[in-house]
């Protein structure tokens, strides 16, 4: 059975070849001495002589390649793909809380459906789209987007707009933030304000809460103080603030000397030099 298969094998390499070598003779060699100044151009070009090789008889047949195709191929011919094919990869991640999953390669969250959170999914994701799959079943597909730790959301996947209750909720973040001050309340409630769906926002919240554990509560009410001022709501400016140890620091008319948490949009001195 392995002499047999070698054969078959030898067999179907000839034939190609054979073919490479008469399309050589056919298209390539009247085409080598023309001079075409376009991709296109040439295209046409190929394209003609191609469907004249089709279109001759061949050698000891009453028929031509193009006749064999039009009465018996073309009807076997199955229909072509409604996608294009593309390469794609893999990921594994669990559901957050929030109804979003990660691509680690991108940093991107994507939604899916509120109840698979807590379960793990595989994400196959391609140049432009990313599926999300739960025991071989599509759960979510989006268009990639390779911004980094920003969310695309369908509405119809949260929690929120199934009034369904998880673990995180806006009520329950505006209480925890308001048993440690009243300015870590306001800090949430903006970061909540901001984002077009609440679940977007919790991964923030709950970070920015949870610094009250490491700093005291008064350090972190002093820097969502801080941070209320200029304007910039996200949990890595309440971290530089504490880390920096700006919270510390005394308002007064030197305060626009302080200096400001880095922001996406803003580039500084360095960037210009």
């Amino acid at each position: 059975m392995p002499y047999q298969r070698g054969r078959t094998a030898l067999a179907g390499k000839a034939l190609v070849e054979g073919a490479v070598k008469i399309v050589y003779s056919r298209i390539y060699a009247p085409l080598r001495k023309e001079v075409y100044h376009t991709l296109a151009e040439l295209n046409i070009a190929i394209k003609v002589a191609l469907e004249a090789h089709n279109s001759q008889p061949l050698r000891g047949r009453n028929y031509s390649r193009r006749l064999q195709f039009e009465e018996v191929e073309r009807q076997a011919l199955a229909p072509l793909p409604a996608l294009r094919y593309e390469f794609k990869r893999q990921h594994q991640a669990t559901v957050m809380k929030n109804g979003h999953v990660c691509l680690g390669i991108d940093k991107h969250y994507y939604s899916v459906p509120y109840r698979f959170i807590g379960r793990k999914v595989k994400l196959l994701y391609s140049r432009t789209n990313v599926e999300v799959y739960y025991h071989y079943e599509r759960i979510a597909m989006h268009r990639r987007i390779k911004s980094p730790y920003s969310y695309t959301t369908e509405k119809d996947h949260l929690a929120s707009t199934h009034r369904f209750m998880t673990e995180w909720t806006p009520d329950k973040f505006l209480e925890w933030a308001a048993s440690i001050h009243e300015d870590v309340r306001l800090y949430i409630l903006k970061i909540l304000d901001r984002k077009q769906h609440p679940e977007q926002a919790y991964r923030s919240c709950i970070g920015i809460l949870s610094l009250a554990r490491k700093a005291g509560n008064e350090r972190l009410a002093s820097a969502c103080r801080r941070a209320l001022g200029y304007g910039v709501y996200n949990y890595k400016t309440i971290q530089q603030i504490l880390e920096n140890k700006m919270d510390s620091y005394e308002d007064s008319l030197f305060a626009d000397e302080l200096p400001m948490p880095s922001h996406d949009n803003i580039r500084g001195e360095n960037y210009y030099k």
